[in-house]
């Protein structure tokens, strides 16, 4: 099975990996990483977000290591539009965290017109951080919480 998903992954955090392992669980994984461009435009809050090339080493070797471990194979390419690479006939699934399950319902309808198959949407829920708040890239740059979810003494 082939399985897509996308994001601008900056940083890499839990909740991110999480997703990653529920993609690798279903095959072999291709990751749609924003790039410069479209980035900026995804984000809720305004903030800088690391270049495409920093962000595609990041990923890079968190992947290798998840998919080593479920002995799947992975691909990372760049998205130019949100849509990105799950229109294209070869997916069977496709993995969203649930802010982005409206984002599978448009790709389906693309792939509709298509005359594709729909993707099976398997959205996977936010891991939260000892607070109880969701952990995000965006509380992560901002110095709230690290990676894995601990607050952060903001002395």
């Amino acid at each position: 099975m082939d399985v897509a998903l996308g994001g601008t992954f900056d940083p890499v955090h839990d909740g991110h990996r999480r997703l990653f392992e529920r993609a690798f669980e279903l095959g072999d994984v291709t990751v749609g990483l924003t790039s410069d461009e479209l980035a900026p435009k995804t984000r809720h809050v305004e903030r800088t977000v690391r270049s495409f090339d920093d962000r595609r080493a990041d990923l890079e070797t968190e992947l290798d290591a998840i998919a080593t471990e479920y002995d799947r194979s992975f691909e990372i390419r760049r998205l130019e539009e949100p849509t990105g690479i799950a229109t294209e006939p070869q997916f069977d699934y496709l993995v969203v965290s649930p802010e982005t399950r409206s984002g599978g319902e448009q790709i389906n309808e693309i792939r509709r017109e298509r005359g594709y198959d729909p993707l099976e949407v398997v959205v996977v829920p936010h891991l939260r951080a000892d607070d109880g708040d969701i952990i995000s890239s965006t509380r992560i740059v901002h110095g709230e919480i690290d990676e894995h979810g601990t607050v952060l003494d903001g002395d």
